[in-house]
């Protein structure tokens, strides 16, 4: 079956390109003021050390999240380049104009997203489109 190339939306392509880009920079800055905070971390004293590792586990968690958003933006960003963009990866049906609007990284359409989440398959990432 032959891809379709036009989403359920009728915001311009180049709007969606102007939010993603945006919100990749936002995610860089945010990686790059957590990770110079690690390494530019202080001598701790004993009593703070046990405070201090759990907030270096927590800002370490947090880059996770922004790592796995910096990619999922990546490949909304790959997508717009083939001109697949807005189609959904599992029913190559167009994603909702509201959902693209709210998730512009979304890979699945809703009905997709919810079935993939509720019967997760070995090979497919955990599908967190609306990681934040």
């Amino acid at each position: 079956m032959e891809k379709k190339r036009t989403s359920g939306t009728d915001t311009p392509p180049g709007a969606y390109r102007r939010i993603l880009l945006e919100r990749r920079e936002s995610v860089l800055n945010s990686l790059g003021t957590k990770v110079g905070a690690l390494v530019n971390g202080e001598r701790v004293s004993e009593e703070d050390q046990a405070q201090h590792s759990l907030a270096e586990a927590v800002s370490l968690r947090l880059n996770g999240y922004d790592y796995l958003q910096l990619r999922q933006i990546q490949e909304a960003l790959d997508r717009l380049q083939l001109g697949e963009f807005g189609i959904c990866l599992s029913c190559e049906q167009p994603i909702a104009a509201k959902r693209l609007q709210a998730l512009p990284w979304a890979k699945y359409c809703v009905k997709c997203q919810e079935m993939i989440a509720d019967n997760p398959v070995e090979g497919h990432e955990p599908l967190n489109d609306s990681s934040a």
